[in-house]
C-alpha cells in the first residue's frame, strides 16, 4: 500500500500528545512545549523496544530519530490514536513504511536540511585521507614529531584526480560542487542519469555501471540510501576493482560497505585510507578501523550543526501542525515509488 492513499485525519480538536524519542535543540523543544502536549525522553539515550512500543500506545504523534528502529510488529501494537510518525531526519530506512501505511499512519521526514552539512563533512574526508591528516594529528599528539623533512607524511594531491560519487542526489551534487574547486574530476554513478544541463553545471561525467566507476575513482564517496538494493554494495569484489592506493569515503550509511572487505583492503594496502562517519553496528566501531593510521573515524556527525538540527526540528513541528489541522504534511513520505 502506498502512503499516498492515506488521507490526513480530520482536524484534531484537542492538543496532540507528542512523544519525542531524543533531545532536540532547546529552541525546538521549547516551541513544542508551547504547541503540543509533549513528552520528552529526559535520559536522551536510545529507547528499548518495549519503551518505544509503550510510547506508541500513548501518543498521537511519535517523533523518532535514526537510532529508533520501528518494525511492523511494533507498529501493529501502536495505540489507536497514533496517526503520525514525524521522523527527525531525512532517512527512513529504520521505519517500516508499508506497515505504517497499512495502519493508516502517516510518516514524514525532514529532507534537504542536512545537505550542505553532510557535503562539508564528506569534503573533510576527501581532503583529509589523501593528505593523511589523521596521521599528522596523531604524530603531534603523541609527541613523536621530530620536525619537517622532505619525505615525511607524503600524501597525494587532489587536483587532477577522479572523485567517484555514488548517488548523485542532493548531497552528491553538493559534494561535486565543492570538489570542483579543488581541481577534482567528477565521475558519478546513479540509478538514473542526470539531465545534460545538470551534468554541465557540475562538470560531472556519468558512468553507467558501478563496477566501471570503481575502477576509475581515485577517491570514492558514497551518497546513496540504505536498503536491500544497496546493502554491502561495496564488497570484496568491488573493492578489488578499485585502483591500488585509492580512498573510500562514507558519510551515508554503514551497511553500504562490507566491513570485513574494507578492513582487509586497508590492512593489505589495497586502499590507502578511508574516511568514515557511519558504521554497520553503531555506536560500536571496529577496533581495526580505529587502529589504522589513515582511517578518519568520526562519530556520525555529518548533520551535526546547530543550524541544521534546529531547521530539522522546525520541519518536524511544521509537519505535525499541518497534520493536526487536517492537511497533508509538506514532507509526507511516499512508499512504493
Amino acid at each position: 500500500m502506498e502512503s499516498a492513499d492515506i488521507r490526513p485525519a480530520k482536524r484534531l480538536e484537542r492538543t496532540p500528545r507528542v512523544f519525542v524519542t531524543r533531545h532536540l535543540m532547546p529552541s525546538v523543544e521549547d516551541r513544542m512545549r508551547e504547541l503540543f502536549d509533549v513528552r520528552l525522553n529526559e535520559s536522551d539515550t536510545p529507547l528499548a523496544r518495549a519503551q518505544l512500543i509503550a510510547a506508541m500506545q500513548d501518543c498521537d504523534v511519535l517523533v523518532p530519530t535514526v537510532t529508533d528502529r520501528i518494525d511492523a510488529e511494533m507498529i501493529a501494537q501502536a495505540g489507536e490514536n497514533l496517526g503520525l510518525i514525524a521522523n527527525f531526519g531525512a532517512g527512513t530506512e529504520h521505519l517500516d513504511l508499508d506497515a505504517a501505511a497499512a495502519r493508516h499512519i502517516l510518516v514524514t521526514n525532514t529532507p534537504g536540511v542536512f545537505t550542505d552539512d553532510t557535503a562539508d563533512l564528506a569534503m573533510a574526508g576527501i581532503i583529509g585521507v589523501p593528505r593523511r591528516i589523521r596521521e599528522g594529528v596523531e604524530l603531534i599528539r603523541s609527541r613523536q614529531w621530530t620536525g619537517w623533512t622532505p619525505t615525511a607524511l607524503l600524501g597525494t594531491k587532489l587536483a587532477g584526480k577522479v572523485l567517484g560519487i555514488v548517488g548523485m542526489g542532493r548531497i552528491g551534487q553538493a559534494v561535486a560542487h565543492r570538489a570542483r574547486a579543488f581541481g577534482l574530476e567528477i565521475a558519478y554513478h546513479n540509478r538514473k542519469r542526470l539531465p545534460e544541463a545538470v551534468e554541465r553545471m557540475f562538470q560531472a561525467r556519468w558512468v553507467e555501471t558501478l563496477d566501471d566507476l570503481m575502477g576509475e575513482a581515485d577517491i570514492l564517496s558514497l551518497h546513496c540510501p540504505a536498503g536491500p538494493g544497496t546493502h554491502h554494495m561495496i564488497d570484496t569484489r568491488r573493492i578489488g576493482l578499485m585502483k591500488d592506493g585509492a580512498s573510500l569515503i562514507n558519510t551515508a550509511r554503514g551497511d553500504l560497505v562490507e566491513q570485513e572487505a574494507l578492513v582487509a583492503a586497508l590492512e593489505s594496502g589495497k586502499l590507502a585510507g578511508a574516511g568514515l562517519d557511519v558504521y554497520p553496528d553503531e555506536p560500536n566501531v571496529d577496533p581495526r578501523l580505529i587502529r589504522h593510521p589513515n582511517v578518519m573515524t568520526l562519530p556520525h556527525i555529518g548533520s551535526a550543526t546547530c543550524e541544521g538540527r534546529e531547521e530539522s526540528g522546525l520541519k518536524v513541528i511544521a509537519n505535525i501542525r499541518m497534520w493536526v489541522d487536517g492537511h497533508r504534511p509538506p514532507d509526507q513520505v511516499i512508499t512504493g515509488l
